[in-house]
């Protein structure tokens, strides 16, 4: 990363710079404040009672002491208590009387799912117009860019009045989906307008975005972006979204060198749909066939994309926290020059932090969109320990708190952070992600987390298969699609029933959330795979990790999930038995 205009985190905050960040703190909070204080979450939530009667004779435009009632009042909030009012949304018919002015001014642009689950559904949120859109961290410009992200949505909330007539038709979608619709003004009632048409500055057609099915997804943005020489930029979602179509256009390097030697389109699964709209924007092209045909497919040699396009400069993608494991092979693909952008750290509730440096994938400086404030992690949490950004200590950790202009009311997000600094520029926390405050496995899909996990081992283990004693969990990426793998010690002898375990396994899961069957029939997850280790495999594991990091044996545990390449390719030496 080079240094000119690097921003360097200072470790503690000047007089200057703390009022500064006060000023501007207590005015955002003025506005959220203001903004939702007469919604019916607001009005009717039994935790804002004592909130509610300390402002009920105040100007609270104006009286500055609202401020200090909400940090004095309103307690940290989490999903239950939200959950009557998101549902209300699934009433059939929605009516307007019910969800207008629910968690915020006027109806929801959209609705995005939570790949954080508890349960067996997604949880649900409501997300509002921004006058303000969301704006990424610094970057380099570039021109044609290939822009992966999905346009589908699934059966769209239809809110109705008193008499039946819809006023509002509210797409359920991802949240990036959600995001882009809205500060676009890509309406759901004119997308069939643009299903033909490629965006100024892009490369794959509209329509692509419908493609449903993980793999045709990826092929059919691979069969277009490999088509145009001039690509300067590629965003998608994950990194591991980008070596997943490496590992794609891999197998089907023929087939595509093909169509776009013939323009023609493959007959990749569950594409008809579009099929029509992707033929039109697709043209003949022996000589780029040729150049392709003479470079070779992704993975035949490091910096493959540099040269087959000699333009691109930019791959903008998450990469932080467990999504950073594909970063070197991320990396060899792309070559040394390639810039590869983080460009926030979000999640569905809210946009947390922006990258702080161009090509600096770690470091995030708080976003000043809405409003975060911090739960001190030092201790045993109590709402006394809910500070302001200039409360922090560098090398401190700490649970994000959240209000936004949706209608969250200091909500809790499930992740650790750690301050490193504060920017010199304004005076925000400067952080790096930790991890999940309750250990999870992060797919693209979904949220695996501690207490699915030892659903599935249960699932599994008995006298009939194997009897586990002690596992761990993965991301396994060993081959297409990836899955959830298990590392497992057992006891006793393999069952009769052992070949079947793995489908036990994914029913367990299933169970824990609908999205994981949705990701496995669009081949994007498979099925979990099972690993046994040698016997006192975990017991050396201890003592190795003691021994790595300078603490007794006895003082380490074995976690339920290994996100550490050194450590899962420790771990895969010792295994005996596949399943």
């Amino acid at each position: 990363m080079s240094t000119l205009n690097t921003v360097q985190p200072i470790t503690a905050l000047t007089p200057k710079l703390e009022a500064v960040l006060k000023e501007d703190t207590d005015r955002r909070l003025k506005n959220l404040i203001v903004a939702n204080i007469n919604t019916h979450y607001a009005r009717s939530s039994s935790q804002f009672l004592d909130f509610r009667l300390a402002v009920k004779d105040k100007d609270v435009q104006n009286d500055e002491s609202v401020l200090s009632d909400f940090r004095r009042l309103v307690l940290p909030t989490d999903y239950e208590s939200y959950r009557p009012f998101f549902e209300k949304f699934n009433v059939r018919p929605c009516r307007a009387s019910e969800v207008e002015n629910i968690l915020a001014p006027g109806f929801p642009t959209h609705i995005p799912l939570s790949s954080a689950t508890s349960g067996k559904k997604s949880k649900q949120f409501a997300k509002y117009f921004r006058s303000q859109p969301y704006l990424p961290g610094p970057s380099l410009r570039v021109g044609v860019t290939s822009l992966m992200n999905t346009f589908a949505y699934r059966d769209p909330v239809e809110v109705v009045t008193d008499s039946g007539e819809v006023v509002k038709r509210i797409p359920v979608c991802n949240e990036s989906t959600g995001v882009m619709r809205a500060q676009n003004n890509w309406s759901i009632e004119t997308d069939e307008t643009r299903m033909a048409s490629i965006l100024p500055g892009h490369v794959a057609p509209w329509a692509t975005g419908f493609i449903i099915h993980h793999r045709s997804f990826l092929l059919v943005h691979a069969l277009f972006i490999l088509a145009n020489t001039s690509v300067e930029g590629i965003t998608l979602t994950f990194v591991v979204t980008f070596m997943d179509m490496m590992f794609r256009i891999e197998e089907e390097w023929s087939t595509l060198i093909s169509s776009i030697r013939n323009g023609t389109i493959p007959d990749f699964e569950q594409i008809d749909h579009v099929r029509a709209y992707l033929e039109l924007n697709m043209h003949a092209d022996p000589r780029r066939a040729d150049e392709l045909q003479r470079i070779g497919p992704p993975l035949s040699s490091p910096g493959w994309a540099q040269r087959v396009w000699p333009s691109l400069k930019l791959l903008t993608c998450v990469c932080s926290g467990t999504f950073a494991t594909a970063l070197p092979q991320a990396r060899s693909v792309l070559g040394p020059n390639i810039v590869i952008h983080n460009p926030w750290y979000a999640c569905t509730e809210c946009l947390i932090g922006r990258n702080l440096n161009r090509g600096d994938t770690d470091t995030f400086v708080v976003a000043a969109d809405d409003l975060i404030e911090f739960l001190d992690m030092s201790g045993e949490q109590t709402h006394g320990d809910v500070l302001q950004a200039w409360d922090l200590q560098s090398g401190n950790l700490y649970q994000p708190v959240s209000t936004t202009q949706d209608g969250l009311w200091r909500y809790l997000i499930d992740d650790i952070v750690q301050v490193i600094g504060f920017d010199p520029r304004n005076g925000l926390p400067v952080f790096r992600y930790s991890r999940r405050k309750n250990l999870e496995i992060r797919l693209p899909h979904a949220l695996i987390t501690e207490t699915d996990l030892l659903s599935v081992v249960y699932a599994f283990s008995g006298e009939d298969i194997v009897e586990v004693q002690e596992f761990t969990a993965v991301v396994d990426d060993r081959k297409l699609p990836l899955t959830l793998g298990f590392f497992v010690s057992i006891t006793g002898n393999i069952g009769p029933n052992v070949k079947s375990a793995r489908q036990k396994a994914f029913a367990a899961l299933v169970a824990t959330s609908d999205e994981h069957q949705i990701a496995f029939d669009t081949e994007e997850f498979g099925l979990p795979t099972i690993r046994i280790v040698k016997p006192g495999a975990f017991a050396d594991y201890r003592r190795w990790r003691g021994e790595t990091t300078k603490i007794g044996a006895g003082q380490m545990k074995l976690p339920a999930v290994l996100t550490d390449p050194k450590v899962q390719e420790w771990m895969a030496e010792r295994v005996m038995m596949e399943l």
